[in-house]
């Protein structure tokens, strides 16, 4: 389900696996596995500290977790009853980890969680990521899923995958949005 790519920084990053199922003019529509995260809502990029503390071992079971990509942020939906902001940011657990066998958080900000199985339609661009360049690949997203006639569900929300470290110019961004298939 995961494929394993090498980052700027050399090291071997695990990232989910998904298929895609159609390609309209740049987007594509892709279908993602069921997957696990360890979420913080509320803090924007400021999470990424604390998640980053997580999977160096801050957690119950002192255990470090191999990095995955991408992060995801913006309004992450999830399958529990749970409410997250705007300011959300998670982080994908490795393959191998399930809800009962991810360690526990010692911070109370970070939440475990499960995503569905599902069909999200992604835009990848390169460069720098900011609330403007997020705001304009939304549109544009969103603008060739209503010409293609596809409906979406929820916020858009983004994918990183490089490290910060990362030359901007090399760096690998996503606008996506969780989209409704045919049939």
């Amino acid at each position: 389900m995961y494929q394993r790519t090498v980052q700027s920084c050399r090291q071997l990053v695990e990232r989910i696996h998904y298929r895609v199922v159609k390609e309209l003019n740049g987007v594509e529509i892709r279908l993602y596995p069921q997957i696990v995260i360890a979420r913080v809502d509320g803090y924007g990029d400021g999470g990424f500290n604390l998640l980053f503390r997580f999977i160096t071992g801050e957690n119950k079971q002192n255990a470090k977790v191999t990095m995955t990509a991408p992060v995801i942020s913006g309004k992450i939906p999830m399958t529990a009853p749970v409410i997250s902001t705007e300011g959300s940011l998670a982080f994908v657990m490795p393959e191998s980890y399930t809800m009962g066998t991810t360690p526990e958080p010692t911070d109370n900000r970070v939440k475990i969680a499960e995503t569905p199985a599902r069909a999200v339609a992604a835009l990848r661009f390169s460069g720098r990521w900011n609330r403007e360049v997020f705001a304009a690949r939304s549109r544009e997203l969103l603008a060739e899923l209503q010409k293609a006639g596809v409906k979406s569900r929820g916020e858009v929300f983004s994918m990183r995958y490089n490290s910060p470290f990362s030359l901007w110019f090399m760096r690998r961004n996503e606008v996506a949005v969780e989209v409704e298939l045919e049939g």
